[in-house]
């Protein structure tokens, strides 16, 4: 007699279930993201720093500020760097653009009266056609973007030193600061925020005062705002909107993302935009808090933002890494900068610690990729 109870199967259900929809656990998750190698350095430097320099103030909440602050002078910078090197180009014009920006935004102030909010949008539109004209060379010519914008780091360092000594005599121009009373845009870029809730902190006892009764930090630098917002922006864009797909594509496999339909020349010209509006964020900070701009500004910013992307988990071939490392990256640039200030370390050794920090920051990212794809 023949049953109707169909066969069973020897495989257990598990084994059978569609390996897309398996539960992937955390420690995979974790492996798989760029930016572990950065926390993990960032945890490392922090408890270096709190042994070494407990006592010196660098973790009082002046000190907090201090190296902060320097963080996201930095990680301005990086967050867009980061963003063009996962869409798998290079801009070394960075540095030169920050030069460039201050002298278009002091010369038109300070020598041409014109108001501060004139002069910034004027040095932002020449930032966007820069990145515009970088963007559509790499595109058009096939050249690598490490060429393209190594020509520009001398022609934009050129032009500001050229522009400077033509319509002033001088590579200085101070006097900002005379300028910058109403002036709506300036606001944007100088000053600090929640100065209300550290008053109130400081009469609660919770930060120490000065002999005037006013607290030792009267608020947060405006530049650290910038830092965590654009972080915060540039974090959604990659992983919450398409956006962030097309850059990733285009990163990975130029051909195949096109092939997709991603529109990967004007992915990359809004990338190379990008990194020069950063710049010009970076020169109004520093115009604003200084009061003058200088022809050399910015020198050797460009790579210094590299060393924070790779630190961050970028790879340099593209395809690969997050604006939170970035920031992560920048964080353990400004911990290393002022930890070395506030421990009393000959400050010659900086750029050797830093170059370290490069080679080591390359060798553990490839490593942890490895493991990641051996879990998977």
């Amino acid at each position: 007699m023949q049953s109707n109870t169909p066969p069973q199967s020897s495989t257990p259900v598990a084994e059978q279930q569609d390996e897309r929809i398996q539960r992937v656990p955390f420690w995979k998750k974790a492996l798989s993201r760029p930016e572990l190698g950065a926390l993990a350095g960032t945890v490392l430097v922090l408890a270096f720093f709190i042994v070494s320099s407990s006592g010196t103030g660098m973790f009082t909440p002046a000190g907090i500020v201090n190296f902060l602050e320097v963080s996201a002078q930095l990680g301005i910078i990086a967050t867009a760097a980061a963003l063009l090197m996962i869409g798998g180009e290079f801009d070394l014009s960075i540095g030169s653009m920050i030069g460039l920006a201050g002298i278009l935004i002091a010369i038109p102030a300070v020598e041409y009266g014109w108001p501060l909010w004139a002069a910034m949008l004027l040095a932002f539109s020449c930032a966007a056609l820069v990145g515009w004209i970088n963007g559509n060379l790499v595109n058009r010519t096939g050249l690598p973007s490490f060429i393209v914008t190594l020509g520009f780091l001398f022609i934009l360092r050129g032009m500001a030193i050229g522009i400077s000594r033509l319509l002033t005599g001088r590579t200085q121009i101070g006097g900002i600061h005379d300028h910058m009373a109403g002036d709506w845009f300036a606001a944007l870029f100088s000053g600090e925020v929640a100065t209300g809730l550290f008053a109130w902190m400081a009469g609660q006892g919770w930060i120490a005062t000065n002999f005037a009764g006013n607290p030792v930090v009267t608020g947060i630098p405006v530049s650290i705002v910038w830092w965590l917002g654009l972080t915060a922006v540039a974090t959604w864009v990659l992983l919450c909107t398409p956006y962030g797909n097309w850059i990733f594509a285009s990163g990975g496999d130029a051909n195949a993302a096109r092939n997709s339909g991603v529109p990967v020349h004007r992915v990359k010209i809004s990338l190379f935009m990008f990194t020069a509006l950063s710049a010009t964020v970076f020169a109004c900070l520093q115009v604003m808090d200084t009061g003058s701009a200088d022809t050399i500004r910015g020198l050797l910013k460009e790579l210094e933002a590299i060393i924070a992307v790779v630190i961050g988990g970028a790879l340099l071939t593209g395809g690969y890494g997050s604006a939170i490392g970035a920031a992560l990256g920048a964080l353990i640039f400004g911990l290393v900068q002022m930890g070395i200030f506030y421990t009393g370390v000959n400050t010659d050794w900086f750029q050797v610690f830093l170059g370290a920090m490069l080679l080591i920051a390359v060798l553990f990212n490839n490593f942890m990729r490895k493991k990641a794809m051996e879990a998977k």
